[in-house]
C-alpha cells in the first residue's frame, strides 16, 4: 500500500510496497518522454527512497505501452532557443549546460541511492532512456523491448551517461557500434550483448520477474546489498588494487554486526534469517 508519508509526483509514481520502492514514468500518453518536471522529480524521488531505511531495492518501470521514449521534443525546442538570439547567445549556452548537468544529476542519483535499482523495461527504450537503465543496477526486458542510442540522428552527442557508462555494461566495441549507427536492436540482441539479464514473454511477466527479484534481494542482509553496490560502483571507476583495498576497509568496518550476528544464527537453526531495517 502507499503509505500517506510517500510523496506524489506529476510525472512519476512512486509506490512503496514493503521493502520494495516501485517507481515508474507516469507520462503513457508520450510515451514516458522525459520533459523538464520529468528531470527533476525522478531525482527527488530518488533521493526520498534513500532516505527510507525500510526500502531495499527499487523496481523502475513505464506506464503504458513504452518504459521511455528519451527526451522530449519539447526540451530540444526550448534548447534551441535558448541560443537562437545571437545578442545572448553566450548566456543562451550557459543556459544549455545548466540543464545538462541538470540531465546528468537527475540520472547519476540512479547510482546515489544507496539500494539497487532494478529497470524493468518494455516497449521502446530509446535515446535518453538508455543513458538511464545504464545507471541502473541490473536490467530485464520484455520480448516486445526495442532499443536505441538515438542521438547521433539528432546531431547530439549523447551526454547524460551513455558514452561514460554502456561501455562497462556491453564493451568497447558495442557500444562504439551503438552510438554510431543509432541501430535499433531488439530485446534479443539486447539479451546476447548483455545490457539485459533477463527477457521475458510480456510485460506482466517482466514486472513479475522484476519483483521477485527484488522481493528475493530484499530478503537479503541490507547493510551487505548496500555495500555490494557502493563497491561495484567503486570498482568500476578505479584499479583493482584501489577496489580491493576499497572493500578490505569497507568490510573492517562493517563487516561484524546485527546482520552477520543473525546470518550464522539463522544458518545454524536451519531457519530464514530477519534482518532489521
Amino acid at each position: 500500500m502507499n503509505s500517506p508519508q510517500t510523496p506524489s509526483f506529476e510525472t512519476v509514481r512512486l509506490l512503496a510496497d514493503g521493502p520494495v520502492a516501485r517507481l515508474s514514468f507516469n507520462r503513457p500518453d508520450n510515451a514516458n518522454a522525459f520533459d523538464r518536471r520529468m528531470w527533476e522529480e525522478l531525482p527527488r524521488a530518488l533521493e526520498w527512497i534513500g532516505t527510507q531505511r525500510h526500502l531495499r531495492v527499487v523496481v523502475l518501470s513505464g506506464e503504458g505501452r513504452h518504459f521511455t521514449g528519451g527526451i522530449d521534443l519539447s526540451v530540444v525546442s526550448w534548447l534551441m532557443e535558448l541560443t537562437a538570439d545571437p545578442q545572448r547567445a553566450t548566456r543562451g549556452r550557459e543556459d544549455v549546460l545548466a540543464f545538462i548537468e541538470k540531465a546528468q544529476h537527475a540520472f547519476n542519483a540512479l547510482e546515489r541511492c544507496p539500494v539497487p535499482v532494478i529497470a524493468a523495461i518494455h516497449g521502446a527504450c530509446v535515446g535518453a532512456g538508455v543513458d538511464l537503465i545504464a545507471a541502473c543496477d541490473l536490467r530485464l526486458c520484455s520480448a516486445d523491448a526495442k532499443f536505441c542510442v538515438k542521438e547521433v540522428d539528432l546531431a547530439v552527442v549523447p551526454d547524460v551517461g551513455t558514452l561514460q557508462r554502456l561501455s562497462h555494461v556491453i564493451g568497447y566495441s558495442a557500444t562504439a557500434e551503438l552510438t554510431y549507427s543509432a541501430e535499433t536492436f531488439d530485446a534479443r540482441r539486447a539479451l546476447d550483448l548483455r545490457l539485459v539479464s533477463r527477457v521475458l514473454d510480456n510485460k506482466g511477466a517482466l514486472l513479475e520477474s522484476a519483483n521477485r527479484l527484488a522481493q528475493d534481494i530484499a530478503s537479503k542482509p541490507p547493510t551487505a546489498v548496500r555495500g555490494i553496490k557502493r563497491n561495484l560502483l567503486w570498482s568500476r571507476d578505479h584499479s583493482v588494487q584501489d577496489g580491493l583495498a576499497f572493500v578490505a576497509t569497507w568490510n573492517a568496518a562493517m563487516l561484524v554486526g546485527e546482520d552477520l550476528a543473525e546470518a550464522v544464527e539463522a544458518a545454524k537453526q536451519k531457519r530464514k534469517a530477519i534482518f532489521p531495517d
